[in-house]
Order: C-alpha cells, then sequence, then structure tokens
C-alpha cells in the first residue's frame, strides 16, 4: 500500500519521519532546529545489539542518541514473543506485535532507530547451546551481518558477555553472535554481498559493563547531564523511554544525580596501542568529523550554521542548510564509498529536518476513516501544510487540497514479518536492512519546492484523526484491509468428548468498503456437530455485525475445526484481523483464518463445582475452562475484597495476579479465609513476590535466577500416584504430559515447608528433579494448592492433558 500512496504524491528526495504529537516527540519549532543542528557535525555511528525488547541500555542510548548525536540503532534478535503481558492477554506473535511497537515508542523518545532478527523468542532457555539447537547458529549469525553491513557502525556494542554469567541462553547467544559479526562482517566469501549487503568493517567492539560489574579497566562514561534546549536530563529520557515497555511492567522515574554506563573494549582496529583503561572515549581512535569521509567543506559549514542565530532567526540559518544540502547530494553520487554514502544519508535526513524546521514547516494528511479496502475502495485524503509565507517564493502552501489514492489490491496493512509463516523458530521473511522505523507502511510523501528551486520532500504520515472527550487528539495511521473481515471469537475451545455440547459461537464482520453490503454467514462443522442455518447480515458502510450461531452435537475425544464462510456478491471471504490497540503504541492488524480448533477432551468435571477465576497476567485460562463445561465466574480484581465467595467451591488466582494487582494483594488474607473455611484456593504461579508473609499460607523459598523447567517435553516422575489430584476426578497418565508447549514450570519454589504435599518432579537435561511444581496443603476446613505449573500457555493451547489436570485441581477436597 505505501508504494501507491507515495506515487500518488510524487517523488521524494529526502524523506525523515514526521513524528506525531501522539507519538511523543519531545519538541518542534526552534526546539528541533536546534536538534538538527547539534548534530550536523557528528559523523559517527554506534550499534547495540542484545536479545530482547527490554535488554538493551536505555540510559547509554540516549545518552549517545539525544545527547551526543551519534546516529544510534538497537538490534533485538527477537520481538519478546515468547514472554509474559502485563497490561493484556496477548501471547506469541501477538505479544510480539505489541513488544515492537513498544520498541518502537522507546525509540521515538529516545531518538535512535531499531533493527529486529528473524529470530522467534519461543521461551526461557538455559544455555547457548540449547538456543543454537532453536536457532540456527548460521542464520543467526547471518541475520547479524545483515544489520551490521546495513547500518554500518564504527562501534558496536554487545549487551550481553556471550558466557553463562548472562543467564538466559538467548542473552548469551546474542553476546556470541555480536562478537562474530564483528569479526566476519567484512567477509564477502563467507557472506557474499549478494545475500547480505556489502562488506563493512567495525572498528571497535565493547562490551556493556554497566550490569555485570566495570572491572579495572571499563571505560566508564558520564552519561548524566541536563539538555538545556530539551529541558530534561538525559537518564530522564532514558526513564521515559524505558516506561514504554508496559507489557513487561518497566515503568521508571529517573533519579536525581550522577549517572554512568561501563563498556569493556574487547577488540579494535584503531588503537590497539591504547591501553583499555587509558582510553577516554570510545571513539578514540576514530576520526569523528567530516574529513574521514573527504568532505571538509561540510564541517565548514555546519560550524556556520552552528554559530548562526538560530534560536532568535531561523531564516538566517537556511542559505548555510541548503549549501549543504547541495553538496551532500554531490556526495552520494560517489560509487562505492559506503562510509561515505551512509553518512551522507544521514546527514541529508538531519539538513532537511532542520530546513523543514526553520521554515516553520508542519504539514497532515487526513482521511474520514482508518480503513480502506484494498482493491476495491480508494482513500479521499485531505493534505494541509502550515509554514512562515516569508521562507517561500510563491507565497504560503495551500492549507488544505483533495487528492485521491488508489491502494493496491492484496496490500493489507500487517505486520509485515508476519505476512510469512515461521520456518521452526525463525519468522520466514528475511531481516530487513532497513530499520523498522522507517518501515512506514501508510505514508504520504508531500513535496515542498524552496526558492532556490532546491526540492525538499518529507514524509506525512496519513491519518485519520478524532478528537476523544477525555483523551483529546487520537491518530490512527490508515490501513488497507479487505472488503469484509471474517473472524470468530477465539481460535482454540474445548468440547467434553463424547457428551452433548451446546453453546454459542460468535462470528464478528467488519466492513471496509464506504458503502452498505449484504453478506450471508455460515458455520462449517466437524462431524457431530450442527448449528444454526446461514445468517444474512446488512452492514452498513465500514459496519461491524457480530453474529451468534447456536451449535450443539456430540464429538469423539479427538480434534476438529469450526470454520466460519461469509460471501457477498459470490466472493467468499474466510479470514479477517484482530486489532490490537493500546494508548502508547500505534493500532496494529494481526490476519488470521476465521477457524476456531475444537479439542474434544475425555474430560470428568464433577456436579457441585462452582469455580470462581481472578485473572492474572497474559492469562486465557478462564475461557478455556467455561469451554470444558465447568461453571465459572470471572471476578474483577477490583471487586474482590468486596465479593461473596461463599458461594464458590473453588477460587482460581491467575498467574503473578498478586504481583500485578494491589487489590489482589490486599485480598491475601481473604483468599487464604476462603480455604480455611471450607474452599479449595489454586494460585497460579509468581515471581519473588509469593516468598513474602501473608501471600502462601508456609513458606518457600526461591533462588535467582529461579528454578524452571524450560522443557516442554521433560521427563515427569510421580512422587504420590495415589495422590487425589492425579486420580480423581480423571486419572492422569503418561500421555497427558505430551504436547506441552514452551515449557514445563516456571519460578518454582526451590524449597518448600514440609506442611505441603508434592506429587510430580521433574527437571531441565542435567539438573537435580524439583518437586515443587505442585504444592498441596490442607488448610484449616479447606485446599491450598499453589502450582508453578504452565497452565496460562497450556490451556489456550489447547492441552487435553493439562486441562484434565486442571479439573482435578479444581476438584480437589479433604
Amino acid at each position: 500500500m505505501a508504494a501507491a500512496l507515495i506515487a500518488a504524491a510524487g517523488a521524494c528526495t529526502s524523506a525523515p519521519r514526521r513524528v506525531t504529537a501522539q507519538e511523543q516527540a519531545h519538541g518542534r519549532g526552534v526546539v528541533a532546529l536546534g536538534e538538527a543542528i547539534d548534530g550536523l557535525d557528528v559523523t559517527t555511528r554506534v550499534l547495540m545489539i542484545a536479545a530482547h525488547p527490554d535488554d538493551e541500555d536505555s540510559r547509554l542510548i540516549a545518552w549517545l542518541s539525544r545527547g551526543r548525536h551519534v546516529e544510534t540503532a538497537y538490534l533485538s534478535l527477537t520481538r519478546g514473543d515468547g514472554g509474559q503481558n502485563l497490561i493484556g492477554d496477548e501471547l506469541g506473535e501477538a505479544l510480539g506485535v505489541i513488544r515492537t511497537e513498544e520498541l518502537l515508542a522507546a525509540r521515538r523518545i529516545d531518538g535512535a532507530h531499531q533493527y529486529f532478527g528473524r529470530e522467534f523468542d519461543f521461551g526461557f532457555s538455559k544455555t547457548a547451546a540449547e538456543t543454537f539447537q532453536h536457532w540456527p547458529h548460521d542464520s543467526v549469525l547471518g541475520d547479524v551481518v545483515t544489520v551490521v553491513r546495513a547500518f554500518r557502525p564504527q562501534v558496536i556494542i554487545a549487551v550481553f558477555t556471550g558466557t553463562p554469567v548472562d543467564g538466559h541462553g538467548h542473552h548469551q547467544v546474542s553476546g556470541i553472535v555480536a562478537r562474530e559479526a564483528y569479526d566476519a562482517a567484512a567477509d564477502t566469501v563467507r557472506f557474499p554481498t549478494s545475500k547480505y549487503g556489502p562488506a563493512w568493517t567495525t572498528s571497535k567492539f565493547y562490551r556493556d559493563r554497566s550490569y555485570f560489574g566495570a572491572g579495572d579497566s571499563a571505560l566508564t562514561i558520564d552519561v548524566g547531564g541536563y539538555d538545556t534546549l530539551l529541558g530534561v536530563t538525559y537518564p530522564d529520557i532514558a526513564a521515559r523511554s524505558r516506561s514504554q515497555h508496559k507489557s513487561q511492567g518497566m515503568g521508571q522515574i529517573a533519579r536525581l544525580g550522577p549517572a554512568s554506563a561501563s563498556l569493556y573494549r574487547e577488540a579494535t582496529r584503531v588503537n590497539a596501542s591504547t591501553p583499555r583503561g587509558a582510553e577516554r572515549s570510545m571513539f578514540d581512535g576514530i576520526d569523528t568529523t567530516w574529513k574521514r569521509v573527504g568532505a571538509d567543506s561540510l564541517g565548514i559549514l555546519a560550524a556556520r550554521v552552528q554559530r548562526s542565530p538560530w534560536a532568535t532567526d531561523p531564516a538566517s540559518v537556511r542559505p548555510a542548510l541548503e549549501e549543504m544540502l547541495r553538496t551532500i547530494q554531490a556526495l552520494e553520487k560517489r560509487e562505492g564509498a559506503n562510509d561515505v554514502l551512509t553518512t551522507a544519508h544521514v546527514m541529508r535526513q538531519r539538513v532537511t529536518a532542520a530546513l523543514l524546521a526553520a521554515s516553520a514547516f508542519d504539514g497532515q494528511a487526513n482521511v474520514a476513516h482508518d480503513v480502506v479496502a484494498v482493491g476495491r475502495d480508494s482513500a479521499r485524503v485531505v493534505l494541509g501544510a502550515n509554514m512562515t509565507q516569508s521562507q517561500w517564493s510563491d507565497g504560503p502552501i495551500r492549507r488544505a487540497a483533495d487528492t485521491v489514492i488508489d491502494v493496491e489490491d492484496t496490500a493489507v496493512t500487517q505486520p509485515w514479518w508476519l505476512a510469512t509463516p515461521r520456518v521452526g523458530d525463525l519468522f520466514g521473511t528475511p531481516v530487513s536492512r532497513v530499520a523498522e522505523d522507517e518501515r512506514l507502511s501508510s505514508d504520504l510523501a508531500v513535496s515542498v519546492q524552496m526558492p532556490s528551486r532546491l526540492t525538499v520532500s518529507t514524509e506525512v504520515p496519513v491519518l485519520h484523526r478524532y478528537g476523544d472527550p477525555v483523551k483529546g487528539e487520537i491518530d490512527r495511521p490508515l490501513a488497507g484491509v479487505p472488503a469484509l473481515s471474517v473472524t470468530l471469537d477465539g481460535t482454540v475451545a474445548y468440547a467434553p468428548a463424547g457428551r452433548r455440547m451446546d453453546r454459542w459461537v460468535r462470528v464478528l464482520l467488519r466492513s471496509g468498503l464506504d458503502a452498505a453490503q449484504d453478506a450471508s454467514v455460515r458455520l462449517e462443522l466437524p462431524a457431530g456437530l450442527t448449528a444454526d442455518s446461514a445468517r444474512h447480515v446488512a452492514l452498513p458502510a465500514y459496519g461491524v455485525r457480530r453474529v451468534e450461531f447456536h451449535v450443539t452435537g456430540t464429538m469423539p475425544a479427538g480434534n476438529g475445526a469450526i470454520a466460519a464462510v461469509a460471501e457477498v456478491g459470490g466472493q467468499r471471504y474466510t479470514r479477517g484481523y484482530v486489532a490490537i490497540e493500546y494508548d502508547h503504541i500505534r493500532t496494529q492488524r494481526m490476519y488470521r483464518d476465521a477457524v476456531m480448533q475444537v479439542h474434544a477432551v475425555d474430560v470428568a468435571v464433577p456436579l457441585g463445582l462452582n469455580v470462581a477465576y481472578i485473572s492474572g497476567v497474559g492469562d486465557n485460562v478462564a475461557p478455556a475452562l467455561a469451554s470444558l463445561s465447568v461453571p465459572v465466574t470471572v471476578i474483577d480484581t477490583s471487586a474482590l475484597l468486596s465479593a461473596d465467595l461463599s458461594k464458590y467451591s473453588t477460587v482460581v488466582v491467575g498467574p503473578r495476579a498478586y504481583q500485578a494487582s494491589p487489590d489482589v494483594a490486599a485480598a491475601a488474607r481473604k483468599l487464604l479465609d476462603f480455604a480455611r473455611g471450607g474452599g479449595t484456593l489454586v494460585v497460579q504461579y509468581g515471581q519473588y513476590d509469593m516468598t513474602q508473609d501473608g501471600y502462601m499460607p508456609y513458606p518457600i523459598t526461591m533462588e535467582r535466577p529461579a528454578d524452571r523447567v524450560t522443557d516442554e517435553g521433560a521427563a515427569v516422575t510421580v512422587l504420590d500416584p495415589k495422590a487425589a489430584v492425579l486420580t480423581s476426578p480423571n486419572r492422569i497418565g503418561t500421555g497427558d504430559w505430551s504436547g506441552w508447549v514452551q515449557e514445563r514450570s516456571l519460578y518454582m519454589p526451590h524449597t518448600a515447608d514440609p506442611r505441603y504435599k508434592t506429587v510430580v518432579a521433574m527437571h531441565d537435561p542435567g539438573e537435580s528433579d524439583n518437586p515443587n511444581g505442585i504444592l498441596i496443603a490442607p488448610l484449616g476446613k479447606g485446599m491450598y494448592i499453589y502450582t508453578t505449573l504452565s497452565f496460562f500457555r497450556q490451556l489456550p493451547a489447547g492441552n487435553a492433558g493439562a486441562a484434565r489436570l486442571f479439573v482435578n485441581l479444581l476438584a480437589a477436597r479433604q
């Protein structure tokens, strides 16, 4: 879709991205002008490499990018798909979409670029060897070499050491391949330029020792300081950047006082004679001026601009900026000089940004709706721009103009790396040579003609802008969508095998057209199930309708699928999108087939079971229980303290609920009293907070890092074959431990009070058995159960054995 939009507006000679108000820009006008001008004489680039969103050294990035105007980038091998989610119930690839956008939100604040590898975050890994079993070593290294050759840094900083001290196997791998890429990026035999891009030689390689102890030979950098132009300290910027990792609970405030970062120089090609401890800067031995690329005249022009009265008379800098731009454009015509071309490209962006800021330029491209049907419809875009009239020879730009943009067929707007299926634990799309923050999917290039006839262009996002009564301006990028989107409420459901199923299946229809349309909708069902006949639905322009089907019947044990099919004018639609919407990130749309996998499980649900469920982090367990015909009521955490729990047989606390919700923490005594009064309390895993008094009836201890079993196929030793939770109402056998995903257990107690009874033990290869995945203790008249088994992953994934075991926990009695 982007190609169609840009082509409609004309060619673009220079395109720094416009940052919208919603994207939390540091400044506009003279502040933006000052930032651009301050960076006109800084020609260096630094690439930081780690494994996940949130691994980056935010303070060092903010100081480099905002404080020293170094072109800075962070390469995260993964998008954080395998973690947990503190703000919603998205997991897996959907969580990766959120964390991608959170990193981009962070980069908009600290000013750096963002790259990603193709590596799917498959979950916690204890060793580099295990991680390389999921991510082929040569593939990971090739990805990093590709990014190094694309960004062309003078300095690479690896966050991790590449040794077991890093803990997570992903961390270790990022530290290993970062150094290997430093050594190999110039090797065109092993990494041909046709596939990996032109060769590049990085001058220096550092390890970030800020988190691992500085050591005597480390280079210590003061990353504090106050920026008088921005009106903030660099740690302030870093804290705001870090706080965008909301799905991981990374909210921070900056503390007053000095701040430092420590770097260990592991390799250098430019100043090997200088002892590590004697370096004054990470750029010692590197020419950081325009002389390095043979353009001394640009350094002279940059100094002239910086000495000018730009703050009080922005127009005074325009002649020198125009001369710089012409010189840079000539520099870009050189062939084969990678450093020259990359530096010229960066500086062209900075000079263009300065020219636009000096002219008080601000552009808008507005549409009446945030979606347009690909191949079927077009979007009418209203263009508007403001600038200082005296700066332009032919008068001010018109404040509004209309144009019609045709959107290409099949160009649905979606996370680009999900457009093709994964191959194992690598995404199927090649790693991008273009930084993620520069991959603009729906921007319109508006050309501005300056008096000197030097064309300067910028990219203005096409947005649907509207006012919310509470939040104010809301900006939604224009997205290409199907004429009709079809989705089911869920992707996985259970059914008790061999027993009558009676439930409602909901289909969501979304129109992408600006005209009404009539659709028919029907379900395709597995053998044994029947549903209402097809429904006819009148969809208004851009309308949304929900259709419910009554599904009944019986399925034998096994798996089947319910699919929704919609038809409009003889055309079938069987796919649609789910929007991911949070205030701190851009709205994204993930596409999926309108199919729900139904797992018919041989499960017995005892009479009298009545469950109250308190949701935790990334928690989709309650809907899975409901589809197993377990009577379940979700209790909002804010109502927990006043809720009457006496009518329930069982209360379930979701994963990390005590940590994530102050209301749950405040109700800890009430929950224990529920068990003492005769109920069954089932608590799913927490982190280190579970060791504090009052959360559990008897103490536990936890190691740092916590014990866990990351091998989802790890052998399970039954310690008590007669234990009720393994025999009633469902007898748990070896087959119930097969088909688990990502992990067995996490944040396991290292030791537990002997008043807890243990029933199973498990371990990763080379480790000792841990028996604390399920802890059971009679409490008063009732029962307390604490489990660190990863039910929050297993039940939404359709794991029949985990579902049967969880029902047993719910039914446990003294």
